[in-house]
């Protein structure tokens, strides 16, 4: 049964959806099965893997609102072999509307996403950055959560707001869900800010902060208009080396065990 891991943070800006890209393509990179699951409107995960969302016929919001099987509508990527896509349109706006009136609203996306478990190893959804119905959905969807934080003046503000709707949604509606980590991005070594934000998260929250931080670096910038994962861009970058390091961390927390490595574990 596969991991579904949200990457939220209702704080734009914060290198939410390039986490859930390169994440996503770092898992696929180790040879784990892994789909990535477009849940911003922006779509900018779909077009970060090699997708034009205007080119998409059906994507995440046909399966939430018409009930379409989610299956029909994966994308294989071009850019990975062990890595699929289902992709997001602007059309992802609307939903919100028109799921206003649906019973169960907020488990849409669970009922389309949980029998997809046993297909994959990971499944990461890259959230909207707002705590609107579709946020919610995710992370009704998901297992854990990761809260990416940015390394400046205002990252801690409003990830007390997401940590209160975690726990609403623990409460209400998933209670197996879970706090995968928190993942400091766009550090800079060169700034006290940095530093110093740095010091505060892990005052604060202690073990929930990955060791893995993402480092401020141009070749992240640049993969998204190539549309391609930092990987294939530039893979000994120093964005490229953060995320196979977060990949590995999260596999090491989280055992799959049709992963080639939990079963070469399991033979010796």
């Amino acid at each position: 049964m596969g991991k579904i891991i949200a990457v939220a943070n209702q704080k734009g800006g914060v290198g939410k959806t390039t986490s859930a890209i390169n994440l996503a393509a770092s898992l696929a990179a180790l040879e784990y099965r892994t789909l990535l699951v477009d849940a911003d409107p922006q779509a900018n995960a779909t077009s970060g893997v090699g997708f034009d969302p205007k080119d998409i016929e059906n994507s995440i919001y046909e399966c939430m609102v018409d009930g379409i099987n989610a299956q029909d509508i994966i994308l294989q990527t071009q850019v990975l072999p062990h890595l699929d896509l289902m992709p997001s349109h602007i059309d992802l706006v609307g939903a919100e509307v028109e799921m206003i009136n649906l019973p169960n609203r907020e488990e849409k996306m669970k009922d389309a996403l949980r029998p997809l478990a046993e297909l994959y190893d990971f499944i990461i959804i890259d959230c909207s950055p707002s705590l609107g119905l579709i946020t919610v959905n995710a992370l009704t969807a998901a297992h854990s959560v990761i809260v990416p934080v940015q390394c400046e003046y205002f990252a801690l503000e409003g990830l007390g707001k997401l940590l209160n709707t975690i726990k609403i949604i623990q409460s209400r509606l998933n209670e197996e869900l879970e706090i995968e980590g928190i993942l400091l991005t766009m550090y800079d070594v060169r700034l006290r800010l940095s530093n110093q934000v740095v010091e505060e998260v892990k005052l604060h929250f202690q073990q929930l902060v990955f060791d893995t931080i993402i480092p401020r670096n141009v070749k992240l910038s640049e993969s998204p208009s190539f549309g391609i994962p930092v990987i294939l861009h530039d893979a000994e970058s120093k964005g490229s080396i953060s995320y196979l390091n977060l990949a590995r961390e999260i596999v090491e927390k989280n055992i799959v065990a049709s992963a080639p490595e939990a079963a070469e574990d399991t033979a010796a």
